[in-house]
């Protein structure tokens, strides 16, 4: 169990936008959290391949080649 202290406003723009689309606020925290780490772990990949990318490592197929070798 997790408990966040909130200014009142804050506390009913949630209310309001979990009420809005149908969830709890507690649905609406948990779905905002785990996008929100989801997407650091892509944005995270993402810098990860751009870096291979810089460095050489990275080879590009195009699509004739990849149906070549199936």
């Amino acid at each position: 169990m997790l408990s966040l202290r909130l200014s009142s406003e804050d506390e009913r723009l949630i209310r309001n936008y979990a009420r809005y689309n149908q969830m709890t606020v507690s649905e609406f925290l948990r779905m905002a959290a785990l996008e929100r780490i989801e997407n650091e772990y892509d944005l995270q990949a993402l810098r990860e391949y751009e870096e291979r990318k810089a460095a050489g490592e990275v080879k590009l197929y195009s699509h004739d080649e990849v149906w070549s070798d199936l």
